[in-house]
């Protein structure tokens, strides 16, 4: 199966490549003219090639965990993450969801040292494992090497004031921090990840994520914070699995993604998914380079009740928000819904908020809504809507500013 999806994978990185290649030719024409021509696709940031498509999955399906090619380096170097803005640090006035303290267990219980450098990430995978029906509480300087982190069912971790999970060196283009797949019931409260982007060895790629979300349902994320991944801080999909199991109802509060190469969050396939107060900045390094990037893979998946309440898109290098859905069409009739209240977005080089590459005879209906958006520049260049399928979504934005 492995062999397949591998397979699977360079063919849809070929069959992607003449896309992209457009993408960023047309997004340095866009650049170049200073906004001023009608966007026929947003792309993002780039580091010198072709940038993989943001839809092409397979290629991380056939090697997900990030142990294959890894190589954590054994004595850390100190760095300073690469940004200045107030996430750069683990805050030690984050507020947890609870403050009791009733069937808490520490991490220092299970060996894990918290002390900057040494690789805890076994350590932390036994307490993990061993808290489940319990809360984890995580209260060191942390570090881990790619291979990552999995959560059970009902894991319930909580991150104390100043505590930190961070990346050692390494040399891989493909990791997850921390892996919701195919739990149910998981909560973590007040995560702060770092990517550790400047101590990748690495010049390519765009797979290292923070959190990925695949599959799992009633997960409830509460404050995470994801710093300089080499790809997305939040990355949300289906079932690794197969089949029809979707990421259902999950809930993200203030999720605030600074530094990421690729996307502050990714949404490729989810069945009720909440965003409330999110804030994406400074994303940028590869293709799109968006705070948020909602973009299918394929007719498989779904986008079904998508509430983004209040988000902040702030200095990407593509756009703050950006629906895509080229991959989307097909023979399987989908209806999506995806409602955007109170965007404000500043400082995103390409446009605040883009919905396009919908073909037509897509099968895809619904609605895709933007309601009381405040931009930081005339509509005409804030907003663009293209390639769309006159069938497809209705796309409304409702009193912009």
């Amino acid at each position: 199966m492995k062999m397949q999806l591998e397979k699977d994978s360079i063919q849809g990185s070929v069959n992607r490549e003449a896309d992209f290649a457009f993408r960023r030719k047309f997004l340095a024409a866009l650049v170049a003219s200073a906004g001023s021509a009608v966007l026929a696709a947003c792309g993002g940031g780039g580091d010198g090639g072709v940038a993989d498509s943001v839809a092409d999955r397979q290629r991380r399906r056939g090697g997900s965990t990030g142990a294959s090619g890894s190589t954590a380096a054994s004595s850390p170097a100190a760095s300073a993450p690469a940004t200045s803005t107030p996430a750069s640090t683990p805050s030690s006035t984050n507020n947890s969801s609870s403050g009791s303290t009733a069937g808490v267990l520490t991490d220092t219980s299970f060996g894990v040292k918290g002390d900057g450098k040494t690789n805890d990430r076994a350590a932390l995978q036994a307490a993990i494992d061993g808290s489940v029906g319990q809360i984890l509480l995580i209260t060191g300087q942390c570090r881990i090497d790619t291979k990552g982190l999995d959560l059970r069912n009902k894991s319930h971790i909580r991150f104390a004031p100043g505590a930190s999970i961070k990346l050692l060196p390494y040399n891989t283009d493909n990791y997850e921090m921390i892996r919701a797949w195919d739990v149910d019931g998981a909560i973590i409260e007040n995560a702060y990840l770092d990517g550790s982007k400047e101590l990748n060895s690495t010049k390519t790629g765009e797979l290292g994520m923070g959190i990925s979300i695949c599959g799992a349902t009633n997960l409830t994320l509460e404050s995470p914070t994801t710093i300089n991944c080499w790809g997305d801080g939040i990355y949300i999909d289906g079932s690794f699995l197969g089949g029809t199991s979707w990421a259902k109802n999950i809930t993200i509060n203030n999720h605030h993604a600074v530094g990421c190469r690729r996307q502050g969050m990714s949404v490729i396939s989810v069945s009720g998914l909440t965003l409330n107060s999110p804030i994406w900045e400074s994303i940028g390094g590869t293709a799109p380079g968006a705070g948020l990037d909602i973009e299918p893979y394929n007719n498989i998946g779904v986008l079904e009740n998508i509430t983004i309440n209040s988000p902040t898109t702030k200095n990407c290098a593509g756009p703050g928000i950006q629906i895509w859905l080229s991959d989307f069409a097909g023979n399987v009739k989908k209806t999506m819904i995806v409602n955007i209240t109170n965007h404000v977005d500043t400082g995103s080089k390409v446009c605040a908020y883009s919905v396009q590459s919908l073909p037509n005879g897509s099968n895809v209906t619904g609605s895709i809504t933007s309601t009381n958006p405040v931009w930081g520049r005339p509509l005409a260049q804030a907003y663009y809507h293209a390639n769309w399928d006159p069938a497809g979504p209705k796309c409304t934005v409702v009193n912009p500013k």
